[in-house]
């Protein structure tokens, strides 16, 4: 069974897309959620059926919303770097794969 993490600066991400939907359509953020969620155990359940895209990070693609789930696999844990809007470039957000103090900014869910 794998545990899952998140790191600081994915519930950061989480966060602001919540908010962003809830201000376009009241309840829109909590099909997001759903949507998450569903993403997330999925992963879960098989987290090397999702494609590699850069490195040793794999990517779900989330149900009905233009973001994907950028997660490493690490023996028995799974720890997601970031949820991130697929028009996004990898640019952006590639400083969290070198984040000094790695394991020090995981929060466990």
């Amino acid at each position: 069974m794998y545990k899952i993490h998140l790191v600081k600066e994915a519930l950061f991400d989480i966060e602001d897309i919540v908010l962003w939907y809830e201000k376009q359509r009241v309840g829109l953020s909590y099909d997001f959620e759903l949507c998450l969620e569903a993403g997330i155990d999925s992963v879960l359940r098989n987290p090397e059926a999702f494609q590699k895209k850069y490195k040793d990070v794999k990517i779900k693609y989330i149900s009905r919303f233009p973001y994907g789930i950028h997660y490493r696999v690490r023996k028995n844990e799974i720890i997601v770097i970031g949820v991130f809007h697929t028009s996004r470039s990898p640019k952006n957000w590639s400083k969290r794969l070198g984040m000094k103090n790695f394991v020090e900014s995981i929060l466990s869910i």
